[in-house]
């Protein structure tokens, strides 16, 4: 079945703001990327021991660590990048989810990422290898200017490391804002692997100036119903994440807004999404 996420510091920076929003819209879930205006990477032990005991009072529980792990430059030091992932894995442990999001790395500036293909490669196992020995599942998000922004690239890096710990996390917004057509091109290739979803719609930025334009699911070029139609099926003996990611005022590099109203429209517009899919 599908049940419902979202990254709910999109609506404030307060968690305990945040789940009551989420707890109001019939929402159990947070995918995990930023409380107190912190990453989720940032957090002291005193904080996520906090968290969790807010969460326990609130009956809310986590679908993901949404973390950063893989947005730096492919040619910026691994070491230091590799101790935050092993935190963000310790982090999925103690919030006692299986999944950790993660992306495959910028390129140097001016230069393309395909040239450094075999180093995103190397650095993916590197840390795959690690999750399947703590038996965490790594989603590897589809993304704007890492080696994962289109669909071929995507199912590059899971065939190649071919783990059951990576599996893709499926964006429809992220394609496209690029022009890729999210059901008729991303998602025959990446079926198989996909474990997650992120929900946003968008439009190509050649329509809006070049400038990325978030709408409510269904309300954009995202081809999100005819996805989620097709997968449904794979749904029926595995619970599957719809994570809302609205990015409803503001799309950044590293985080968005929405809002406790539009996050409403954002969950409403799903809803009715889903409605004729799960009558199927």
């Amino acid at each position: 079945m599908y049940i419902l996420s979202g990254f709910a510091d999109e609506i404030s920076s307060e968690l305990k703001e945040q789940i009551d929003v989420m707890k109001n819209l019939s929402v159990n879930y947070i995918e995990l990327r930023g409380v107190w205006n912190k990453n989720v990477l940032d957090l002291a032990e005193d904080e996520i021991k906090k968290i969790k005991d807010i969460l326990m009072e609130k009956d809310m529980k986590i679908s993901s660590i949404g973390s950063p792990i893989g947005k730096i430059k492919i040619t910026d030091d691994f070491f230091p990048h590799f101790e935050k992932f092993k935190y963000a894995i310790y982090l999925a442990k103690f919030f006692d989810t299986p999944y950790v999001r993660i992306f495959s790395y910028y390129p140097p500036e001016n230069e393309k990422i395909e040239k450094y293909r075999d180093e995103v490669l190397k650095r993916m196992e590197k840390k795959v290898r690690y999750a399947e020995k703590e038996n965490i599942i790594l989603c590897h998000e589809n993304e704007s200017a890492i080696y994962g922004e289109t669909p071929e690239n995507c199912l590059d890096i899971l065939k190649s490391i071919n783990s059951p710990n990576l599996r893709a996390v499926f964006d429809p917004a992220n394609f496209i804002v690029h022009g890729i057509k999210p059901y008729s091109r991303a998602y025959p290739l990446l079926k198989e692997w996909i474990e997650y979803f992120h929900i946003k719609d968008a439009f190509p930025m050649e329509k809006t100036d070049n400038k990325i334009i978030c709408v409510p699911a269904g309300k954009g070029e995202g081809q999100v119903s005819e996805v989620l139609k097709d997968f449904y099926p794979m749904t029926k003996n595995k619970n599957i994440f719809l994570s809302l990611e609205p990015h409803l005022s503001t799309a950044g590099q590293f985080s968005g807004f929405t809002g406790s109203d539009k996050f409403s429209l954002a969950v409403n517009a799903l809803n009715a999404l889903l409605a004729p899919i799960i009558k199927i």
